[in-house]
């Protein structure tokens, strides 16, 4: 065995023991997971046949609206990201004590979890989709943004050199040698981002940001596991779709079609 894979082994067994202890200091109850894995099986049981409870059509416009959430959010964060990544990053401004406010401004809302992020805008707009969109545009913006300043930052410099050769300024050099360079890997970004919202807006709505995370909270409230499984399939087709589409989208942007 060589040096490095003994170092691996030592690290993984480190690992593994404080893994261990922080287990043990927890408490956790590892004696109880036999009797809840085979609960979780009692209650998968209880979800054949799903049923709709004569609401399908009420779950589905529900849907509807998670998608719709989730599309306004990545619109917006993906349209309010972009200049502010490139103002973020050195390659566009390269004073440091310029680009340090933004840069913090991103980590701030990117740090933030939705779900944080939803109940603060449900205390201040109330409940409703309108506290989603904007709950997820808000950590969308911040993500997206460091994600773009530091594509930016690792962009070649090879064409923006020969536009400066050329007497091209700052801003020409930007727009002529670097966005052509970052903008297919940004949209696929966002793209990505669009898919993860529907997830996230569906959790969403269980602190009552609307769409269908709303009735998938109150089934599971009492218990109606039958409808849960449901709306649980419901959300898995719409995900599937989303993410073939995504993903067609992306392979045709990325091939330059």
């Amino acid at each position: 065995m060589g040096a490095a894979e003994d170092c691996g082994v030592k690290w993984g067994l480190a690992v593994l023991a404080f893994t261990a202890y922080a287990a043990w200091q927890l408490g956790l109850p590892l004696r109880g997971l036999g009797p809840g894995v085979v609960k979780l099986f009692g209650i998968a049981g209880q979800m054949l046949p799903p049923e709709s409870g004569g609401q399908l059509g009420v779950f589905v416009y529900s849907l509807v609206e998670t998608v719709a959430m989730a599309l306004a959010a990545t619109v917006m964060a993906g349209i309010a990201a972009f200049p502010l990544g490139l103002l973020g990053a050195g390659r566009v401004v390269p004073s440091l004590f310029a680009r340090w406010p933004l840069r913090r401004g991103m980590d701030v809302a990117r740090s933030i979890d939705s779900l944080l992020w939803a109940l603060l805008f449900v205390n201040a707009v109330g409940l409703g989709p309108f506290a989603g969109v904007m709950a997820l545009t808000m950590i969308d913006l911040g993500t997206l943004a460091k994600l773009l300043s530091e594509t930016v930052d690792h962009a070649s410099i090879g064409p923006v050199e020969g536009l400066e050769a050329a007497g091209a300024n700052r801003w020409e050099s930007v727009r002529f040698g670097i966005l052509p360079q970052v903008l297919p890997a940004y949209t696929s970004q966002v793209l990505y981002y669009f898919e993860s919202n529907i997830r996230h807006a569906t959790i969403l709505g269980i602190v009552g940001a609307g769409g269908i995370g709303t009735y998938l909270s109150d089934r599971l409230r009492v218990n109606d596991w039958r409808e849960v499984a449901t709306l649980v399939l419901l959300i898995l087709l719409t995900v599937t779709v989303v993410d073939r589409c995504s993903r067609w989208a992306r392979l045709r942007l990325e091939r330059g079609v």
